[in-house]
């Protein structure tokens, strides 16, 4: 056997994630993802896999072919599972049963299939599909005119990161009959409808609408009761927040469901909400709990991902589901009453969730710093009990050397305490002294934490010790903590950046302190931009999807209008605020060779702002070089094509070597 090494930037292509794992109704199996990437192509392929729970056996994969098949889900008989895959050039819902054969496919619509929900009878699925406004799911497709024509606007929310321009289609409910194929449109008009959940007894389904007829200014979402026989309408919020994720108990009393009320905007916690039928009412079940419920954790590996929501116990009583605190993600329980209790702690990120209420058993998807992520059974009534149940990279991480991190707390801005961690280069030794990469997430409401990341393992490998930080914005600590950036952009969340590499210079003898690099995206963007024009302290920046002009910002970005007033606090007529905040205003200080990297179709931030940065620097004489990634968006590092993501990681490597 080889002796170990580092990773590399090209071992992308080796590694395989494992994500949104399934239990079968009998408890007696379960289904998962498993995403590659064909190295001929440059595509992802994604793909089921199955095995018994007790299984020694290696999983067996069930879907083949190019294309992407996700989103299983079991019949409530265990007899069939139903998935979504883009075989055909669209994605449409499948059916496999488990006495074998072929898939088939359920659905041929126009506007693709997604979402696939069960009925309690197994009959019937529901699904989310697209359409525009007046036309119906029986609509044969529009011939695509080969001539270009102008792109008429008159919305604000007009494009969007993830879906481009527009298109016109707005997102519906249908049903389709599982035997027959049979179709029945249940939603229609110019709002976009999201599936949740089927009633016990069938007759209604739990979805989510924003019904305001101007939703540029609008950013709520109620949750509705749409009973099926009559396509009729029910709220159960009342138009003062966010909701979605609703799950009814399984005697149909209750509905349970994540929320908040936007007291601090993108800033607010998730909670738990339960509503009940009977009396109609309305209660905030964790209230008092000052932790953001779901998965808030910061990754860039990982792929399909399906953030799991509520699940409720057999009795009826309680529920559970995943909470992020303090750098993890673990699984919670709640009663009716709102005590709530960790059910599996640990040092890791659990990121997907499957639970069997029968045998009170799951099967948990979790990753950790030196684990790319896998499924494990899980005890939820003994936490002790856990079995590993797949080692996706197992054999390739046998002769790869990844640095364990070391969880670091210290004394941030006006004395608050901050989280971060510090992840030695590979083949450290004693002695010798390394130089050191600051690593600053984006959000700003988003959490470093205990779970695999790539590009940190990759920079360690290099020679690099690697830090990152929860600053204020961050969640994880408190809605105090997670809200104090807003409007203090560049204030105090700098300083808590800067007083983590003093820590670390003061208690770390390995790291050279005339050896400081720096690198981000998106916020991280902006702070590596904000901290390049006001310290000269690092001797290399790589600033990646940034923000550098809030000006513009306001009107280019998909989201700029409304985040700029969320997050700085102030409107466009407020030039001078905006411009305080902006790191384009200080880049005459600038003395710190910056990499600018970025993506052509970032509409989220728009690749304006990198090109503003690079042409200002330089004009000054600045030492700059821009680097720009055709068809890109703003997920370049995360789900980008495998190419250009490796050639990402390497313009990283390639600056820092030179500079540092």
């Amino acid at each position: 056997m080889s002796e170990a090494r580092g990773i590399k930037s090209d071992d992308l292509y080796e590694l395989i994630s494992v994500a949104n794992p399934q239990f079968s109704p009998d408890g007696k199996s379960y289904v998962y993802i498993q995403t590659t990437i064909d190295r001929e192509t440059d595509e992802y392929q994604s793909h089921l896999f199955f095995n018994t729970a007790g299984s020694k056996n290696k999983p067996t994969q069930w879907t083949f072919g190019k294309g992407k098949n996700h989103s299983p889900r079991w019949s409530p008989d265990g007899k069939t599972l139903a998935f979504v895959s883009s075989r055909s050039g669209k994605s449409q819902i499948y059916l496999l049963s488990l006495n074998g054969g072929e898939a088939r496919q359920l659905t041929f619509l126009t506007g693709g299939a997604v979402n696939p929900v069960w009925s309690p009878d197994a009959s019937k699925i529901a699904f989310n599909t697209s359409l525009k406004a007046g036309q119906t799911i029986f609509d044969e497709e529009e011939k695509k005119e080969e001539k270009v024509k102008p792109l008429e606007v008159s919305k604000m929310k007009y494009k969007s990161d993830s879906e481009g321009f527009w298109n016109g289609q707005f997102r519906q409910i249908a049903i389709v009959d599982v035997m027959s194929g049979e179709l029945a449109q249940l939603t229609e008009g110019e709002h976009d409808f999201n599936l949740f959940n089927w009633s016990p007894d069938g007759r209604y389904l739990a979805i989510g609408a924003d019904l305001n007829n101007d939703n540029d200014f609008s950013f709520k979402e109620d949750l509705y009761l749409l009973e099926i026989g009559a396509k009729e309408l029910t709220a159960i919020t009342n138009g003062t927040g966010y909701f979605f994720g609703a799950e009814w108990s399984l005697d149909g009393s209750y509905i349970a469901m994540l929320g908040h009320e936007r007291q601090f905007k993108n800033a607010t916690h998730m909670k738990i909400w339960l509503y009940e039928v009977q009396t109609k009412q309305l209660s905030c079940l964790t209230a008092n709990w000052d932790v953001p419920v779901g998965n808030l954790m910061v990754g860039d590996f990982l792929q399909g991902v399906q953030a799991p929501t509520i699940s409720w116990t057999k009795n009826n009583d309680g529920f559970y589901f995943i909470a992020t605190a303090r750098g993890n993600t673990n699984i919670y329980y709640t009663d009716l009453s709102g005590s709530i209790k960790e059910i599996y702690s640990g040092e890791h990120h659990v990121y997907g969730l499957s639970i069997h209420r029968d045998t009170e058993t799951a099967v948990a998807a979790i990753s950790k710093p030196t684990d790319t992520g896998d499924l494990y059974y899980i005890s939820l009534s003994d936490s002790k009990l856990i079995k590993r149940l797949t080692n996706a990279n197992g054999e390739f991480l046998s002769r790869i050397d990844l640095s364990q991190p070391e969880t670091i707390e210290f004394e941030g801005a006006d004395g608050w305490k901050v989280q971060g961690w510090l992840m030695k280069p590979i083949g450290f030794e004693k002695g010798k002294k390394y130089p050191l990469i600051l690593e600053i997430h984006g959000g700003p409401h988003m959490m470093f934490g205990n779970t695999y990341m790539n590009e940190f393992q990759i920079l360690a490998a290099q020679g690099y010790a690697v830090l990152y930080i929860n600053p204020r914005g961050s969640h994880g600590y408190s809605q105090e903590f997670v809200n104090a950036v807003r409007g203090d952009y560049g204030g105090n969340d700098y300083q808590d950046l800067m007083h983590g590499v003093d820590y670390v210079l003061a208690n770390y003898d390995f790291i050279d302190e005339d050896r400081l690099g720096v690198t981000g995206g998106s916020y991280g963007g902006f702070m590596t931009n904000w901290i390049v024009g006001h310290t000269n302290r690092f001797k290399a920046a790589v600033t990646q999807r940034s923000i550098s002009n809030w000006i513009s910002f306001y009107g280019v970005s998909d989201i700029g209008y409304y985040f700029t007033e969320w997050q700085i606090q102030t409107e466009l007529a407020d030039i001078e605020t905006l411009w305080k905040h902006s790191p384009l205003a200080y880049v005459h200080h600038v003395e710190t060779p910056l990499l600018i990297l970025h993506s052509e179709k970032d509409y989220r931030c728009p690749i304006e702002q990198a090109e503003q940065l690079f042409i200002a620097l330089k004009r000054l004489g600045k030492e700059t070089m821009f680097v720009r990634f055709p068809d890109e968006n703003h997920e370049l590092s995360r789900s980008g094509k495998p190419e250009l993501r490796v050639s990402r990681l390497d313009y990283i490597i390639n600056w820092f070597k030179e500079y540092l």
